[in-house]
C-alpha cells in the first residue's frame, strides 16, 4: 500500500508537473514506487514522474511551444492593478529564433489596442532603427517589462514591474537570443537591479542570467528629443560590432 504523501511532497510534484507542460510535455507515466526515507527517519513510497527523454528533448528546445507555453499561464492576468484599464494583453512580437531581443517599458494605447508591442509612432522609430542595422522586424523578438497599459502610460510601479518581469525573464530564457536589447530606464533599471542613470547605464555590455544586454534609449524618448538619436544609434552599431554584423558604410 503506497503512503500518503506529505504537503511538500506534493508541492514538489505539482511543480514538476507544471514545469513539464510549460516545456509542453504532457503525457507522463509513473515509475514503480520507490522508498524514500522521510526527514524522521520512516520509510514512506513517493512516485516518481518519468518521461521519455529522447522524445521530450525536442520539445524542450521548441521555443515556440515554451512561449506559448508562457502565454498559457498568463491568461487573462489579474495578477496587478494595470488589468482593470487594459484592453488586450500585449505578450510580444517577432521571431522566437532571433539573435536579437528588444525589451521596452509597457503597451501604449495603440498597442494595448492592437495586441502587439511597438506599434505606434515609437513602433515605427524603432522599426526604423532595426531597419538601419540592416534587418527587419520580423528578425528580432520584441516584449516588455509589463503587458498590460498602464493608466495615462505612466511609468510602471515596482510592483507591478516585479509581477510581469518573472514572466519577461523566462520569455528572455526561452526565446534565448544572443543579445537583449533594453530600450530605456524602465527597461533597463529592471534587467539590470539598478537605480543607476541611463548616462551611466549605456556604453556597456552587462551580463544578466547569462545574456548579454545593452541599455538605450526608448523610441518614445527619442521622439521627444532627436537629437539623442545619434547616441541611440552608436549604442546599436555596439550590438552589430558584438554580433559581427556589417557596419554600414560612412557616407
Amino acid at each position: 500500500m503506497m503512503a500518503r504523501l506529505s504537503e511538500e511532497q506534493k508541492q514538489a510534484l505539482a511543480a514538476r508537473v507544471r514545469f513539464y507542460r510549460e516545456m509542453g510535455i504532457n503525457d507522463f507515466y509513473l515509475r514503480p514506487a520507490e522508498v524514500a526515507a522521510t526527514d524522521a527517519g520512516v520509510a514512506a513510497e513517493v512516485p516518481q514522474l518519468a518521461i521519455a527523454v529522447d522524445d521530450a528533448l525536442p520539445m524542450l528546445k521548441d521555443k515556440r511551444a515554451a512561449l506559448a507555453a508562457i502565454r498559457e499561464e498568463i491568461g487573462e492576468c489579474t495578477r496587478c492593478r494595470l488589468h482593470s484599464g487594459r484592453n488586450q494583453l500585449v505578450f510580444a512580437d517577432g521571431n522566437p529564433d532571433a539573435d536579437i531581443m528588444f525589451v521596452g517599458e509597457g503597451p501604449g494605447a495603440d498597442e494595448d489596442e492592437q495586441g502587439l508591442p511597438f506599434v505606434g509612432r515609437a513602433g515605427q522609430l524603432l522599426n526604423n532603427m532595426i531597419t538601419a542595422m540592416g534587418i527587419g522586424r520580423e528578425d528580432v523578438y520584441i516584449a516588455n517589462v509589463v503587458k498590460c497599459r498602464p493608466p495615462g502610460n505612466r511609468t510602471p510601479e515596482k510592483d507591478e514591474a516585479e509581477i510581469c518581469g518573472g514572466f519577461l525573464m523566462r520569455q528572455i530564457e526561452a526565446v534565448d537570443p544572443k543579445i537583449v536589447v533594453a530600450l530605456g530606464a524602465t527597461a533597463a533599471k529592471y534587467l539590470l537591479n539598478t537605480q543607476d542613470s541611463m548616462a551611466n547605464l549605456r556604453g556597456k555590455i552587462y551580463d544578466v542570467a547569462g545574456t548579454p544586454l545593452v541599455v538605450t534609449y526608448h523610441p518614445a524618448y527619442l521622439l521627444r528629443d532627436p537629437r539623442q538619436k545619434k547616441e541611440a544609434w552608436a549604442d546599436l552599431q555596439m550590438v552589430m560590432r558584438y554580433l559581427g554584423m556589417p557596419l554600414p558604410e560612412k557616407k
